[in-house]
């Protein structure tokens, strides 16, 4: 059963879009807002993602309650965060037993739980470990803070969105407002590449990726970045390197982990950016993969307008150039394969 809360106007297709790219360049991005008051649960608080991203969460000052959950180590890394001279209290809760208290009355839940790629393994390679991860999180979140806002980043993004969502929905509980999967790192790597390939202020630079997470359904709508003056060599290598970013870093690191530090960074940020908007902070746009009308597939990454209540409204992704038609032609159905393969691991499992 499919319970929708609130409805949300639905974006024209060849609208002309203007929008917001993140700006991810240091600490500061998260100042400048007033200091709001919500609780917020990392599943995964632990990990190469986790520890980072909360440690960013907690120096925010916006947060009174800064919820950290994983299967072991957890008090100790609230125990170090918690030291930090900002705003806000941290607890630290271990194992299955003390999940629902973690996430008991949370306003956002950020989940990075699950296990890193390594080299030579995609996304999808991950599905089977980290689909019962997340089926198992989502289970306990319809129970323990039904209206929350859950932001996805355990991977394959593209399929643990719609395994959420079918959790959510069984228990009668989803609001597509407030189901989110982080696609954030996406954009924050457009902008970076972007600037260097271009000569550009990395902090004015902006570029919207439509699609999904994992290699080729990253959409960067290079055609759409003002100021820029990009070869047609320059859009294939820019997109090929936007698209397969996550490949770069697990290479470099050979075998010691996964983009974590840049992906902590990208959480935080778009979780801070939530909290804004239901918070009252107006005109908050950022790029998320959410259930969308946009295309035939039923979740899609585009800009999106954050308010009180999650994803206030879709937006079109504008005129497209022939390239990157053919790539959202191309990818709109693996996108849908995708999504399929979630729904289906919540109807078998």
């Amino acid at each position: 059963m499919s319970v929708v809360t609130r409805t949300r106007p639905l974006a024209k297709m060849a609208a002309p879009m203007v929008s917001r790219a993140v700006g991810i360049s240091s600490v500061r991005a998260f100042s400048g807002t007033p200091r709001v008051q919500n609780k917020v649960t990392v599943v995964g608080a632990a990990g190469g993602i986790g520890q980072p991203m909360s440690l960013l969460m907690k120096l925010s000052g916006k947060i009174d309650h800064l919820s950290l959950f994983d299967i072991v180590n957890t008090p100790g890394v609230a125990a170090d965060i918690g030291h930090c001279n900002s705003k806000g209290k941290v607890m630290g809760y271990k194992g299955a037993e003390e999940m629902a208290a973690s996430l008991d009355g949370s306003d956002v839940v950020v989940i990075p739980a699950g296990v890193p790629r390594k080299p030579g393994m995609t996304r999808d390679d991950l599905f089977n470990t980290n689909a019962s991860i997340v089926k198992g999180i989502a289970e306990q979140c319809a129970k323990s803070c039904p209206k929350a806002c859950f932001l996805i980043i355990s991977n394959p993004v593209n399929s643990t969105v719609p395994i959420f969502a079918e959790v959510l929905k069984a228990s009668g509980v989803y609001d597509p407002a407030k189901l989110m999967g982080v696609t954030t790192l996406d954009v924050a790597r457009a902008k970076t590449f972007v600037a260097e390939n271009q000569g550009m202020d990395v902090d004015k630079v902006e570029v919207d990726v439509i699609g999904g997470h994992a290699g080729t359904t990253i959409m960067p709508l290079l055609s759409q970045v003002k100021g820029a003056n990009f070869t047609e060599e320059d859009i294939k290598t820019l997109t090929h390197r936007i698209q397969f970013g996550g490949d770069e870093v697990v290479k470099a690191k050979d075998g010691a982990g996964s983009a974590t530090l840049s992906m902590a960074h990208a959480g935080a940020y778009f979780a801070e950016k939530v909290l804004d908007g239901l918070n009252g902070v107006k005109g908050i746009k950022e790029c998320t993969f959410v259930e969308s009308p946009l295309t035939s597939a039923p979740f899609f990454a585009s800009p999106c307008t954050l308010g009180t209540e999650g994803v206030s409204e879709i937006h079109g992704y504008g005129q497209l150039s022939p390239f990157e038609q053919a790539l959202v032609d191309e990818n709109v159905p693996a996108l849908v394969k995708m999504s399929q393969k979630g729904i289906d691991f919540v109807k078998n499992n």
